[in-house]
């Protein structure tokens, strides 16, 4: 009896000392969580990708703009068409007149805040800009573009709301259709864990969730995915311990900012606030009842009730909220009935705001913080980037090129398995920036950025190149005389290089200018070898080039290989009249107060003889007007004066074009991926996409005031000789040096200057001027 007792004894000792042991081991382990609740928790420091805005649009008297085209902005800004505007983010038109209320913004520069603006246009142009005083403005900007984020590789975006941001239907509705008892439970619900229970065993499937939203958030906030018994043991611990430090207006704020309610492609939405973005395209605070109600409904499963992909599911799961908002008081019945007649109203996948659907430009301002901050800084600190890019271009840029393949796909003769590709480089040659950026076909998908990373052939687009240098030399002008015949050089391993014209014909002696307009293979290669390839090669460094290419013969009819981005660096001093500008993509760097962090200053350097430019921009005025480039005057005005050079590799595997007008300068090229033939030239196929983006683009004319040290003239464009406005063939306007003689086309008379060439100065002013 004895032994027995002491037996009970030690067991119920061993049994209290296990207790004990428990005991301890879950105060600690409670303590534990509890620390590593306060310490994570209390700062609530999310990872905040870098935000990149596009650049505003800027509205001044007499700018350029049509109602139309600020109304489109309006709209791709997430703007509110009403009858009077009475909120931040809405508008109203009356004919060519706009009364807007902008939002609440925060510029590298200053802070805008709403006001009431009245535009008026007289159909091209701002003819008055007025405040709600009547006073007039100055200029003013809309609040930007938000283009997209530099996340993480995990893919978490969200764009962080305060309490004051939100209204209170978004928290009154989440209680009602997610936790009806948040505002009196202790972070878990006994009731609902039992109810939930009962109905998913009735239905022999889960249908019905138990956790409060306290859970939701730890479980968002704080753990993973795995479904295990000690894991919902650790959420509800830790969300008791959350109600214990934290109040119920922290705790939904939190929630509002933490939650998961969607993915676009590898970027994870997350928080009502980039939710409304993606799904909407405006701020939080700006959506309406049924929009609200959406969001709600989406909670319970975002991929389930992807409004996108299955609109009818939810759509009916939006109006359940709805019902169950009436049900309880937080609205009126006839609210929720008028509200549930409302279509989705969900913004196409590559139109919301905050989407990455400008993925080649972002890779160009990613690859350019990167120089400057770190990694974590991009994608964690809530850096604000401000870029260049501009909307409109871009959205013409993409349009342009997505035209124009379809159409090549139809028509070209020369068939491949790989799909056409293409890139389209648009900048702003007084400063470089980059305006637009098209990667590929699909811009909208990201993956290989063409744009940057596409080393192709460029063919005859390196000819202004080799002309600006031998007019350098000072050997050379726009009507000196070099011979189109066959060329023969032996080369380092003996073999024998013989390049032929793409007419494989031979031209005999012309003037440059016409050299140049017509891609002459065999002149250009004669005029390079009479400069000196070194000569050539650093040309091209001066121009913007960062390796100096190869002493070979090839180079001078466009072996080498580069980037279309390259090639509008190049091109950027010829637009500049000879004055090179790094190409950017960023103008300014903000916290995530609004303090300014960096600039992107303007840098100008003098590259190459303006003189000289001068004439190569004229002689690339004659691509266009006599050249390869003639196609572009079926779509750009014959007033509007442009410049360019078109481009063609061997095999016809790449087509390029690259020009500019006064206010644009574009790089387009096409070919495919594996580098197979495409059967288009320079002129067939890149030419028409960049005459489209001109012409869509209203761009304005290139003009530049003639150098003192040069004159205008006329020569006949096939032979070089003097001319006449009314003698010779094909009579042109040049510029050339002062004092240059030029042997006369005979039937023209001896005197090219005097009162001829004062009628081409007028000429060509004349047409520089429209």
């Amino acid at each position: 009896m004895r032994a027995l007792k002491k037996y009970r004894k030690q067991i119920f000792a061993g049994v209290a000392l296990a207790f004990g042991v428990a005991a301890i081991a879950f105060t600690v382990w409670v303590f534990t969580l509890d620390r590593k609740i306060t310490s994570q928790f209390e700062g609530r420091r999310w990872t905040l990708p870098a935000q990149v805005y596009a650049q505003p649009t800027e509205l001044y008297v007499g700018q350029t703009f049509s109602a139309e085209t600020l109304e489109q902005d309006l709209q791709r800004l997430g703007y509110q068409r009403v009858d009077k505007p009475q909120h931040p983010g809405s508008y109203s038109r009356k004919g060519t007149r706009i009364d807007l209320i902008n939002r609440r913004f925060q510029f590298w520069d200053a802070l805008q805040e709403p006001q009431l603006l009245t535009i008026k246009t007289n159909g091209n142009a701002v003819e008055d800009l007025r405040n709600g005083r009547n006073e007039e403005v100055p200029i003013f900007r809309l609040d930007p573009l938000l283009i997209g984020s530099i996340f993480p590789i995990h893919g978490e975006d969200r764009v962080v709301v305060t309490p004051e941001e939100v209204s209170q239907l978004l928290p009154s509705a989440l209680k009602v259709v997610e936790d009806r008892k948040f505002d009196t439970h202790w972070g878990v619900n006994p009731t609902a864990i039992m109810r939930a229970a009962f109905v998913n065993l009735r239905a022999g499937a889960i249908e019905q969730g138990g956790s409060t939203l306290t859970q939701q958030l730890v479980k968002s906030y704080f753990l993973d995915n795995r479904r295990t018994i000690g894991r919902k043991i650790e959420e509800a611990i830790m969300a008791m311990l959350l109600e214990v430090h934290f109040s119920k207006q922290d705790l939904m704020n939190a929630y509002i900012n933490e939650i998961y309610l969607g993915q676009d492609g590898q970027r994870a939405i997350h928080g009502f606030g980039l939710a409304s973005q993606f799904y909407f395209g405006k701020p939080l605070a700006e959506l309406q009842l049924h929009e609200v109600a959406l969001l709600v409904a989406i909670v319970r499963g975002p991929s389930y009730y992807d409004p996108r992909r299955h609109p009818q599911r939810a759509r009916e799961r939006r109006d359940m909220v709805l019902k169950l908002m009436a049900e309880h008081g937080v609205i009126a019945p006839d609210m929720a009935n008028k509200a549930a007649k409302r279509p989705l109203g969900i913004v196409s996948s590559g139109s919301q705001a905050g989407g990455g659907y400008y993925p080649a430009f972002l890779d160009l301002v990613r690859r350019t913080l990167r120089r400057d901050y770190r990694e974590e800084d991009l994608t964690e600190a809530g850096l604000r980037i401000f870029s260049t890019l501009d909307p409109t271009v871009q959205t013409q840029a993409e349009k342009a090129l997505t035209q124009e393949l379809d159409r090549l796909d139809k028509t070209r003769k020369t068939k491949s398995k790989a799909p056409l590709e293409g890139v389209v480089v648009v900048t702003a040659p007084q400063n470089g920036e980059v305006i637009a950026m098209v990667g590929g076909r699909q811009a909208s998908f990201a993956g290989f950025n063409r744009a940057l990373d596409a080393k192709r052939s460029i063919g005859s687009l390196v000819k202004p190149v080799i002309y600006l240098a031998a007019i350098e030399s000072g050997q050379f002008n726009a009507a000196s005389i070099v011979e189109d015949g066959p060329v023969s050089v032996k080369l380092a391993n003996g073999q024998l290089w013989e390049p032929k014209n793409i007419s494989e014909q031979y031209y005999g002696p012309v003037p440059l200018v016409r050299a140049l307009a017509q891609s002459m293979n065999l002149a250009t290669v004669n005029l390079g070898m009479s400069v000196g390839l070194p000569k050539v090669t650093r040309e091209f460094v001066a121009l913007g080039l960062e390796k100096e290419p190869p002493q070979l013969p090839s180079v001078l009819l466009g072996s080498l290989d580069v980037s279309p981005l390259e090639v509008a660096q190049l091109y950027n001093a010829f637009a500049n009249g000879g004055f090179s500008t790094p190409l950017r993509a960023v103008r300014s760097v903000l916290d995530t107060e609004g303090k300014p962090l960096k600039s992107f200053a303007l840098e100008v350097t003098p590259v190459a003889s303006p003189d000289a430019v001068y004439q190569v921009n004229r002689m690339m005025v004659e691509v266009i007007e006599h050249g390869s480039g003639r196609g572009a005057r079926a779509q750009i005005p014959p007033d509007v004066v442009v410049a360019g050079k078109s481009g063609t590799s061997s095999d016809y595997r790449d087509s390029w074009f690259a020009g500019f007008s006064g206010s644009h300068l574009a790089v387009v090229w096409i070919g495919h991926d594996d580098n197979s033939p495409t059967g288009l030239t320079g002129s067939s196929g890149s030419l028409p996409v960049w005459s489209r983006l001109m012409a869509n683009l209203g761009t304005t004319s290139w003009s530049a005031p003639l150098p003192e040290s040069l004159e205008e003239t006329w020569i006949e464009f096939p032979t070089g000789l003097g001319a006449r406005p009314d003698c010779g063939e094909e009579p042109i306007a040049i510029a050339v040096p002062k004092g240059t003689e030029l042997p006369m086309q005979p039937s023209c008379g001896t005197n090219v200057f005097g009162e001829f060439g004062e009628k081409a100065k007028e000429w060509w002013r004349g047409i520089t001027r429209q």
